[in-house]
């Protein structure tokens, strides 16, 4: 969708020629139910692939060297960034961000920096601009975000005094400070990435990393050498899309931020909004697109092009809808991300995110995740309240966690289906490519490819007139 657009400064001039390379290999197991059959870097927040996202970001900034480094499922990242001025690289081995880093690097190792950020990472304009205004000041420098409510044994963290990084801790029992995965090196650091052992040693005692190279042991190298790393701390939003909670708070917070930019209503050729439609937000309308009576519009809304709003439809909250979709029959669709050429219909409640092609054709109630072209039989319901009131631990990895945010959403993968009067239970996950069936009432994630119905017995026995006394 392209319908918003906001003038940026794309004339900056950096004192150094600078590369920007962005890692886009990894396997993305965390994500699941949405890493399986996809790069995880083209995920879609606000309806942009996550890595697209980030390439046209550093466009806009003014970098003009960008790499993209492939490998699992590499195809899908080209197929969303060809069309840009970026080059690609596959790496060798899928065994670590050093190695990855470094691979980018070698190709062109004439450059004078190098920034090189994690293709799952939702950031803002501003913060990248900050970030890479800083490159240069000394031999190496790290975004860092502070943790808030995040539980820092989910992340690697840095010790930050002042604006210097005084350590590096992976996954520690305390800390207030993690890192971005965004990272900047002169040319003479090369050398400290090119000397990653390949196992992250900076843990915690009784700490076990995994065998491959973390290029934040790089900058723990650095440290220990007493050479000098800048901390630059985030600004804005920012959201590192490592598990299926965080696709929603991603899609949340950057929706969030992207409608609070609306300066005024922008209605394009051939969008059409009836007198009999109630429109109590900022509207943004692309080509063609209908907003249709009895239609309330509670929040601001950003719409892209040939979309059907029509009879009674109640969108409340803040919105973002993508191209060719129809919402209409009375639904009630609150704060929502909805992807391109979905439809909700009749009776039908949703919030969070909805992929591309979801359909929810009839009445039902949808809270959480809905990846690309599935089918949500009428009466299917998602549960997001428990009976205690609390948070949905989740299973990843075999390791259990409480989300600080969208524990009790509903994550479903692509290409699923519902049956009729299917009910999910707070928290659940679903694979992609299964079937939840028909009176179902799921209380456990469903792996992908699978299809869970219900297994009924029945009761029959004779019946007729001379029951009622004849």
């Amino acid at each position: 969708m392209t319908v918003f657009k906001r003038q940026l400064n794309t004339s900056l001039i950096y004192p150094m020629k600078t590369k920007a390379i962005i890692l886009a290999a990894g396997l993305g197991k965390k994500v699941w139910p949405y890493g399986e059959f996809r790069q995880k870097c083209t995920l879609p927040v606000c309806n942009i692939p996550i890595v697209r996202r980030l390439s046209e970001q550093l466009i806009r900034i003014g970098i003009e060297q960008i790499t993209i480094v492939i490998g699992n499922y590499g195809q899908q990242v080209v197929s969303v960034t060809a069309d840009l001025n970026v080059n690609f690289v596959t790496q060798q081995s899928l065994d670590g961000t050093a190695t990855a880093a470094y691979q980018a690097i070698t190709t062109e190792p004439s450059m004078e920096q190098y920034v090189v950020l994690a293709g799952d990472l939702v950031v803002t304009d501003n913060d990248l601009r900050r970030f890479i205004q800083c490159l240069g000041e000394t031999e190496a420098t790290v975004l860092v975000n502070r943790l808030n409510k995040e539980d820092p044994l989910n992340w690697i963290c840095a010790g930050v005094n002042k604006d210097q990084v005084t350590g590096i801790e992976g996954h520690p029992r305390g800390g207030n400070f993690r890192l971005c995965g965004i990272y900047g090196f002169r040319r003479s650091a090369i050398e400290y990435i090119r000397r990653n052992p390949g196992i992250a040693t900076p843990v915690p005692v009784g700490g076990m990393p995994p065998v491959e190279s973390e290029i934040s042991h790089s900058i723990q190298l650095m440290i220990d050498n007493n050479r000098t790393v800048r901390a630059v701390m985030t600004e804005d939003i920012f959201v590192d899309v490592d598990k299926p909670w965080h696709l929603l708070e991603a899609n949340d917070r950057l929706k969030h931020h992207l409608v609070g930019q609306i300066d005024e209503d922008q209605i394009a050729e051939g969008a059409k909004i009836s007198d009999g439609a109630d429109i109590g937000g900022r509207v943004i309308l692309g080509a063609n697109s209908k907003i249709g009576k009895r239609v309330v519009v509670k929040g601001d809304l950003i719409a892209g092009a040939n979309n059907n709003i029509t009879n009674g439809a109640i969108l409340g909250g803040s919105l973002i809808i993508g191209n060719q979709c129809r919402v209409s029959d009375y639904c009630e669709v609150g704060s929502s991300v909805i992807g391109n050429q979905c439809i909700i219909g009749h009776g039908a409640e949703m919030s969070g995110v909805l992929f591309d092609k979801v359909y929810l054709y009839h009445y039902c109630e949808m809270s959480g995740v809905f990846g690309t072209a599935t089918d949500i039989g009428a009466a299917t319901v998602c549960g997001t309240l428990r009976f205690d009131d609390g948070d949905t631990a989740h299973k990843v990895n075999g390791r259990y966690e409480v989300p600080t945010y969208g524990a009790n959403a509903t994550y479903m993968g692509e290409y699923c289906r519902t049956g009729v009067n299917a009910i999910i239970m707070p928290g659940r996950k679903i694979g992609s490519y299964s079937v939840v069936g028909a009176g179902v009432i799921l209380s456990e994630d469903v792996p992908s490819q699978t299809m869970i119905t219900v297994k009924q017995e029945l009761v029959k026995k004779p019946w007729g007139p001379s029951r009622y006394g004849w």
